[in-house]
């Protein structure tokens, strides 16, 4: 019997839907994407801000997608969401989670009471205090939270599970990275990162910043309009070589711009190198449209001295008669594919 859910991933601009059938002893099969733009400000940096706005804009993508489940799985990757490296009593998943509360208010910003908290256990260790647990805290808004949950019952769809993109991501394009492996996806306004060591996800961060910085800046900076601030940056991206005078002044910007993000996605890398003994990032897997930037992975690659390749979220799936357009485009897919990979049951 096949079992169809729907992986929802909400952007500033844009809301991605992607539905997967899971087909008994045969690979997943992607039935349908499709993607909706959204009226500006009623999401910011991934949170539901108009919860009616966007309750209409998701009744508008299902009808257009012909989605037949109703069955939603949403991601959570912003600024009120966070992930620490916590030690806990060895104990069921079940006690660990309960206790929790109790345990972690020194380290998130905000009071328990208005957190909801999870743990993703990674490895038993022995600690000073005996056998402990080693994993990381995932801590969120609740009120970031309801919202988007919100608007998804508004629209009459029915929220299956509330996951954390950087995990989601491992799933669709970190699963089968050999060695200690960091899967980087940028969006609009965030840039989530997942590093993983034999496919398990070991550290977590989000940092405030992806392609619409860029965007943005080449408008205020060059006195353009935003469309034709995209086509600057798809087109010359970080140039290599000479430079024509009417474009000179953009390339500043791009390089200045994006070099921030450089260097911010290499000092996270650095720093999970400095505080696991003995450990380092082999392999990055880049994801995202912003990720598409041209010249981008190779100048991560020239920071790093890491090995640097795009994502192939759909390597483990099939693509149906309706997807097969996502074939020549799928960094955008990653983080709507990931929250459903898995979900069979």
């Amino acid at each position: 019997m096949a079992t169809r859910i729907v992986g929802l991933d909400i952007g500033n601009e844009v809301l991605r839907g992607i539905e997967l059938e899971y087909v008994a002893k045969k690979r997943p099969v992607v039935v349908r994407y499709h993607e909706l733009a959204l009226p500006e400000g009623a999401v910011r940096n991934g949170e539901v801000i108009e919860e009616n706005t966007v309750a209409t804009a998701l009744k508008q993508l299902w009808a257009e997608a012909k989605f037949r489940s109703r069955g939603v799985v949403i991601g959570l990757g912003n600024q009120k969401v966070l992930a620490r490296d916590l030690v806990v009593p060895r104990g069921s998943i079940e006690s660990i989670r309960e206790a929790l509360p109790f345990q972690v208010q020194d380290l998130i910003p905000v009071p328990v009471a208005e957190a909801l908290l999870d743990f993703y256990p990674i490895s038993e260790i022995t600690s000073d205090t005996g056998p402990a647990v080693s994993g990381l805290l995932v801590a969120a808004v609740k009120s970031s939270v309801l919202a988007n949950v919100n608007a998804i019952r508004k629209a009459g769809l029915s929220p299956v599970d509330v996951d954390l993109v950087p995990f989601a991501l491992q799933r669709s394009v970190g699963a089968d990275t050999v060695g200690t492996a960091a899967v980087i996806d940028i969006g609009a306004t965030t840039t989530n990162i997942v590093i993983s060591t034999g496919g398990v996800p070991q550290f977590v961060r989000i940092i405030p910043a992806g392609g619409d910085d860029l965007t943005r800046a080449l408008i205020s900076r060059l006195g353009i309009d935003r469309e034709l601030a995209e086509r600057v940056k798809a087109g010359i991206g970080l140039a290599n070589g000479s430079v024509p005078p009417e474009n000179r002044a953009a390339v500043e910007v791009i390089y200045e711009v994006t070099r921030e993000l450089l260097n911010s996605l290499r000092n996270t890398l650095s720093y999970f190198a400095n505080t696991r003994e003995g450990r380092h990032v082999e392999q990055v897997v880049l994801s995202g449209g912003a990720a598409r930037l041209p010249g981008f992975a190779e100048s991560l690659a020239s920071m790093t001295s890491i090995k640097v390749t795009m994502a192939d979220p759909f390597a483990k799936v099939e693509l149906g008669k309706e997807a097969r357009h996502l074939a020549g485009s799928p960094a955008r897919a990653a983080v709507a594919l990931g929250l459903v990979l898995g979900r069979a049951a």
